[in-house]
């Protein structure tokens, strides 16, 4: 597959000539593989690989060092493929100065094409900076996991009209600040219409319906890869943890039964070595 790594420029190009953006997330290297091999225009490197890979409860945990780590090997294998990286809980609300310095780090030290970070009005500015700075930011609103507690749990944001209200206004103030597009979780669909046609950016939509410029999943969940729960929002386009657990079956009745290895699988010495080893 001819496939052309796509540039900032591009997507806003992509938003006005409505062609739909194609995002997913990846967290090591064999499965960014075979991400890049695949149509998907850009891959996300989620701090939500603390609770898909690195089995915590919430994004919480998750460090820079974690992020940074992830981020390099998915880099290593999207060499086609536009690659944001999370800045973790804490890496950027504690001063301007300090998230400049974690988004740098996520692209000097982890390879990636832009930084994505959580919240509205009360982290503009700081996108403002960090975009000053010439590193590319990527907004997200409606459900913020990583303040998911003061938001009432992993639930939908927005359904009201005075919190949608606000959340079209910081909408507009992360546009403002710099931010080069802005993911929108678990919000109503007609909410998440409206915001995609008042932003001159493109919106990436996670359980926000169909009108984004563009559409986000888990990986894991889309290959059924996570068995801890499946989010409404999410689609299984394939069981793969069903099969990876017939094929562990597998394995075990061979290896119990002595019918794995098969020869196929072993390695020989000649005739004659063998001789001279029992020989000895």
């Amino acid at each position: 597959m001819d496939k052309k790594k796509l540039t900032i420029q591009l997507l806003s190009e992509m938003k006005r000539q409505g062609r739909k953006i194609k995002m997913i997330t990846a967290y090591d290297y064999p499965m960014a593989v075979l991400v890049d091999q695949s149509p998907v225009d850009m891959i996300l490197v989620g701090d939500s690989l603390g609770m898909v890979v690195l089995g915590y409860d919430s994004t919480v945990p998750v460090t820079m060092e974690e992020m940074i780590h992830h981020t390099r090997a998915v880099v290593r294998a999207a060499k086609n493929t536009f690659v944001v990286a999370d800045l973790p809980f804490m890496s950027y609300q504690v001063s301007v100065e300090e998230a400049i310095r974690n988004a740098g780090r996520l692209l000097k030290d982890g390879g990636a094409d832009a930084v994505k970070l959580e919240g509205g009005s009360s982290v503009a500015e700081t996108v403002r900076a960090i975009a000053v700075a010439g590193i590319p930011v990527m907004g997200h609103l409606g459900l913020t996991p990583q303040t998911a507690t003061m938001l009432g749990g992993l639930k939908a944001q927005a359904r009201d009209a005075a919190a949608a209200r606000a959340l079209v206004s910081d909408a507009g103030q992360l546009e403002e600040a710099g931010a080069f597009s802005l993911v929108l979780e678990a919000i109503p669909a007609q909410l998440a219409e409206v915001v995609t046609k008042e932003l001159s950016i493109p919106t990436i939509g996670i359980g926000a319906g169909p009108h984004c410029d563009g559409q986000v999943l888990v990986l894991h969940d889309a290959l059924g890869l996570f068995q801890r729960f499946v989010p409404k929002f999410a689609k299984q386009y394939a069981n793969l943890g069903q099969s990876v657990a017939e094929a562990l079956s597998s394995y075990c009745e061979e290896v119990a039964e002595s019918s794995f290895p098969a020869p196929e699988h072993c390695f020989n010495m000649k005739k004659e070595e063998l001789d001279k080893l029992l020989e000895g």
